[in-house]
């Protein structure tokens, strides 16, 4: 069996976008130009790759990391080294793709083009062998997947609080809210986002968990006495509060709280991660495996993390991350976005692709007889998208 061709497709949004009372990521800055404090974190593309072989089968990757540059990094660059390989040689064709790249890879963009590769590689893999991925991973590890609600976006408090009396009584046990207020409001601004926790934690109980996501928005100072006014809330994690490349901070910061610390959102390859552990930055390490690697490097960052006693919860709970959390025992529970109105740009996953996994009473639950990653293309429903091939 080879490798016969290898597409891509960029959707780009063109319908309409909530941007009131949405806080998706602490605001970088309070720009007089900028009414839109979320502005710079939108994104309203999604690439998907399809790989077909002489045999019949395709099998389906994603990016929505960066997606027109990943597009053209596919096109240009991994096309010509996949083109007559063996699809069911993962191992290889990762390598093939690293290597080939790593002068002008080894992070983001052309990590997220051969992620979705690989992604789309064990799609075919599941295909061949009538079998979905997970089970090609090392199987069912649990009896279904716990999810924590992921969404909170809203600063003013009556809603927040009413929006996790809603999904506490759906059967969640765990949810995490943003940081509504930036690092340039000082100790007003922190004394804030302390009181968004603080409400969130007496409307749920002390039996839900609840985590607290920055999106990089902090430095070490800020940080440090944040974690320190949060200490009574009993957080779950304490989510990117610095920048990715900032382990050495990560480290020390870890050394001032008894709350767990998570990243790895914008982390890379096994690589990247073998740098956290021996650093000791991150209790729990959060990729997505449409950036990290595809399944070939999610597998290998599992082994490590299990070795060194770090949780994986990976960013985003779409189905090829949904696939590493069934086969893992490294991975204890993932992150659920319902389907909603587009307001940050990852709710176009439930837009494009069918067979996407929807929580009942808090958990989510993986088909043993559907083969590969278990998604399908939409055919209908689509005009709000221009697809560029």
């Amino acid at each position: 069996m080879k490798i016969q061709s290898v597409t891509t497709k960029l959707y780009q949004w063109k319908g309409p976008v909530k941007t009131t009372d949405t806080i998706f990521a602490t605001p970088l800055s309070a720009l007089p130009f900028q009414d839109d404090s979320q502005a710079p974190f939108r994104f309203f593309s999604w690439l998907v790759v399809e790989i077909k072989t002489d045999e019949g089968h395709t099998g389906i990757g994603n990016a929505g990391l960066c997606p027109d540059v990943t597009k053209l990094i596919i096109d240009s660059k991994l096309k010509g080294l996949l083109l007559g390989e063996n699809p069911l040689n993962t191992e290889y064709l990762y390598e093939k793709m690293y290597r080939s790249s790593v002068a002008y890879g080894r992070k983001g963009a052309v990590l997220a083009a051969i992620s979705a590769v690989d992604i789309a590689l064990w799609d075919i893999k599941g295909h061949v062998l009538q079998q979905p991925v997970f089970m090609l991973m090392g199987g069912r590890t649990k009896p279904s997947i716990p999810t924590y609600y992921s969404r909170l976006y809203t600063r003013n408090l009556d809603s927040l609080q009413a929006e996790a009396a809603h999904y506490k009584s759906e059967g969640f046990t765990g949810m995490k809210l943003r940081c509504g207020y930036p690092l340039t409001e000082g100790t007003a601004g922190m004394k804030k986002n302390v009181e968004m926790v603080k409400v969130v934690r007496e409307t749920v109980g002390d039996d839900v968990d609840i985590m607290l996501e920055a999106y990089m928005g902090f430095n070490f100072a800020y940080a440090k006495e944040l974690l320190r006014a949060l200490e009574p809330y009993h957080l779950r994690w304490a989510e990117e509060l610095l920048l990715p490349d900032e382990i050495h901070l990560f480290a020390k910061l870890k050394e001032y709280t008894d709350i767990p610390l998570s990243g790895g959102e914008h982390e890379y390859t096994r690589y990247g991660f073998h740098d956290l552990l021996q650093a000791d930055a991150l209790d729990i390490f959060q990729f997505d495996t449409n950036r990290v690697g595809g399944f070939t490097e999610a597998l290998k960052i599992c082994t490590l993390a299990q070795m060194h006693g770090v949780e994986v919860i990976p960013h985003g709970g779409q189905m090829h991350n949904l696939h590493v959390v069934m086969s893992q025992f490294a991975s204890p529970m993932a992150e659920y976005f319902p389907q909603t109105e587009i307001e940050v740009g990852n709710e176009m996953f439930w837009y494009i692709f069918d067979g996407e996994a929807i929580a009942e009473g808090g958990r989510l639950q993986l088909d043993d007889h559907k083969p590969g990653v278990g998604l399908t293309l939409k055919t209908q429903g689509l005009e709000n998208f221009n697809i560029i091939e």
